[in-house]
């Protein structure tokens, strides 16, 4: 007898149809903007990472491309198109360490809201090693120089000995908009190609990152390479990763 009368009350419960329509708004309006946001944030994070990819693509073309002798001004410029296709400003992060805080990702000696590092990686067959030819960076990356840092050496296509990729390394710092459990972080973007007219892309000057010495593009003049004559085609299919 006890017992079937809360269980009555919640048939009847149940079974009711009336309510107040402020007081459902009140309920579901908030999750339906946490949903909201929580969507917008992550689809913004995966069109930020494709136009990110984009402009490194198209920054690897653009180099590859080149047949004379790459500069600081070069790289300079190069730097000004990254933060120009990416709609990056030239803000950069205060020192104040209470700014920091509300960055945890990206706390330390983060300053540049864009990061570029160019790379002309060689493989040499006899020592299995990809050897930096020469490198520079913008922002707060630094340049490389020596042996191929391991984690980049897995990610580059296997290669007959003496032939030349450029590497593309692009950093961009991403605060959501909105907090819904991600917090801010940097996205990295890597492409490789092949130099189409010229069989390396030489750096001019005293010395380069990597301590290459000057030594010609095998490209002289105007190579306008209309007919694709000048092409310079990899002798192998390129293919990801490496043990």
């Amino acid at each position: 007898m006890t017992l079937r009368r809360p269980i009555a009350r919640l048939a009847r419960f149940g079974r009711d149809s009336r309510g107040y329509v402020t007081l459902e708004i009140m309920i579901f309006l908030p999750v339906v903007f946490l949903i909201f946001a929580a969507c917008w944030v992550f689809f913004d994070v995966f069109r930020q990472q494709s136009v990110n990819q984009k402009a490194n693509y198209a920054i690897g073309d653009l180099l590859s491309r080149e047949t004379q002798e790459i500069d600081d001004t070069y790289i300079d410029n190069t730097y000004s198109l990254l933060k120009l296709l990416t709609l990056t400003d030239d803000t950069l992060y205060s020192a104040d360490p209470l700014e920091s805080l509300a960055l945890p990702g990206l706390v330390g000696d983060t300053w540049y809201k864009t990061d570029l590092r160019i790379t002309v990686v060689r493989y040499d067959a006899s020592d299995n090693r990809y050897n930096v030819a020469w490198s520079a960076a913008r922002g707060d990356h630094a340049s490389l120089s020596g042996n191929l840092p391991a984690d980049l050496t897995r990610l580059m296509p296997e290669m007959t000995g003496g032939t030349q990729v450029i590497l593309v390394e692009t950093w961009d710092d991403y605060q959501p908009t909105f907090s819904v459990g991600l917090d801010p972080f940097e996205i990295h973007t890597f492409s490789f190609t092949h130099p189409r007219y010229a069989p390396q892309l030489a750096w001019v000057g005293a010395a380069s990152s990597g301590g290459a010495p000057l030594i010609s593009t095998g490209c002289s003049g105007n190579c306008t390479n209309e007919d694709g004559s000048n092409n310079v085609e990899p002798s192998i299919n390129y293919r990801w990763g490496r043990g």
